[in-house]
């Protein structure tokens, strides 16, 4: 209770520190006496709190997903957010308080961002980098509590995330300087944020198991021309080498570092960027814990966008089946989509994925991110399975948006009203014998619809 009401106050300190410093700004470059009138109305606050440049905003998303192999422990096998077969999930309830930095010119600018996310997307958001179990000795592990204990452990699906929590700087130093500290988004792979930024339910292996969602520390983005800019910071650490981090004494002791080049088209059309992750497993380990991430994303038209995102990871000296050894995991992961009309697009994913040591792949997933360091889940009694083998799905859905077809556009959230239908097909080859992760299958078919709307 003592680490939450902490974290409450951290954050309830962060956005005042916002709030005021901004409101401030405003107060004395406009000469408002609002804060000298004590009948001072609350669209005066409002007024005062849209000039300074803080937005309130967020989303929701729900969806169900059936199973066609009908698993008798309700889990999608692998599969990770659209995991629960054959049942609604509210996915994502999340809200967010930010002020968005210009990050150009030749004027300074500050602001941040802080994420509250609710539902069954939760766990997978969470700061779990530090596992329950230490990867190269398999020692129980202090996971810390940056949000993975706020609420929820009795529902066994739905929980809370801090997925963001940060202050960002702009400088006006040579070609622009942009600075984030604190928790967020990890700028490595493709699909990483939340629901409104993916076009499909179901994600791809690459980023579940191949990926870090999020990061602590400090990230600096330079510009080196107008077109590329160099990306790296150091990371706390935690028993992924960055991955995911949180605050506790072990990971300040262990720092990490991220650092790669982006490019983006004059146009904004076209980009790419190739991103590394390096540092440690853990503060008692030397062995490296390493990731190489590339995206390019390209408008082949108008209408038609490809996606192709490459992924290859590396740890030293895991504990496998009793024995230490170096694990690695690789992965292509392509995507197109195409407009039809307006608001209707379509969109197909392929993807191969090889855990080639069976390290990442775990299934039922959310039994394992719910394990604690006594190795029981609350997520569920089940068996935890991997084994090394190659991953292969197709995922084709559409993305529909009725708001203007059906003349409901007078209203932010309806403008933004999302449905998603999604056909996915997954099956596994197993490297050393045959494995069956999909309800004691090698292959599945999921049939999901979902929708959300930003408010």
């Amino acid at each position: 209770m003592q680490n939450q009401i902490i974290k409450i106050q951290f954050l309830a300190g962060t956005l005042l520190v916002l709030l005021t410093l901004n409101l401030s700004n405003v107060y004395a470059n406009s000469g408002n006496s609002f804060f000298n009138k004590g009948n001072a109305s609350a669209n005066n606050l409002l007024t005062l709190f849209k000039d300074s440049g803080i937005t309130v905003g967020g989303w929701f998303q729900a969806g169900a997903t059936y199973n066609a192999n009908n698993p008798g422990n309700g889990f999608n096998g692998p599969v990770s957010f659209a995991d629960r077969a054959d049942r609604f999930q509210l996915n994502q309830f999340n809200i967010f308080l930010e002020r968005p930095v210009v990050a150009e010119g030749d004027t300074w600018d500050f602001g941040g961002r802080i994420d509250f996310m609710f539902g069954t997307d939760a766990i997978y958001y969470q700061a779990a980098g530090i596992p329950p179990f230490d990867v190269n000795s398999g020692e129980p592990n202090n996971r810390g509590s940056w949000d993975l204990n706020i609420c929820c452990k009795s529902t066994r699906t739905y929980g809370i995330a801090l997925p963001q929590a940060y202050l960002e700087f702009y400088a006006p130093v040579g070609k622009g300087l942009n600075i984030k500290a604190g928790h967020f988004f990890s700028p490595t792979g493709y699909e990483i944020g939340p629901a409104p930024d993916v076009f499909f339910y179901t994600h791809a292996y690459s980023l579940d198991n191949g990926h870090p969602f999020t990061h602590m520390g400090l990230l600096f983005d330079y510009k080196l021309t107008k077109s590329w800019s160099l990306v790296a910071g150091p990371l706390t650490g935690s028993g992924t080498g960055g991955w995911d981090a949180n605050l506790t004494r072990t990971a300040l002791t262990n720092w990490n570092g991220i650092a790669g080049i982006t490019w983006v088209g004059e146009d904004k059309r076209n980009s790419f960027n190739i991103y590394g992750t390096f540092g440690d497993v853990s503060a008692r380990s030397q062995e490296p814990w390493t990731l190489i991430s590339s995206v390019l994303q390209y408008r082949v038209t108008n209408k038609t966008h490809l996606v192709v995102h490459y992924v290859h990871g590396f740890v030293g000296g895991a504990l496998m089946n009793g024995q230490q050894k170096d694990v690695q995991w690789i992965g292509v992961n392509t995507h197109l989509y195409y407009d039809l009309l307006e608001d209707l697009s379509i969109g197909i994913r392929g993807e191969w994925f090889r855990d080639r040591d069976g390290f990442r792949v775990l299934s039922p997933l959310r039994v394992a991110f719910a394990t604690n360091n006594q190795g029981v889940s609350y997520a569920g009694n089940f068996p935890i399975t991997s084994a090394p083998a190659d991953y292969y799905e197709t995922t084709i859905g559409l993305n529909w948006k009725p708001a203007k077809r059906l003349k409901l556009d007078n209203w932010k959230a309806m403008r933004s009203f999302n449905i998603r239908p999604n056909i996915r097909y997954d099956r596994v080859v197993g490297l050393d014998q045959p494995y069956r992760p999909f309800d004691n299958k090698k292959d599945q078919w999921l049939f999901s619809l979902d929708f959300m709307a930003s408010f």
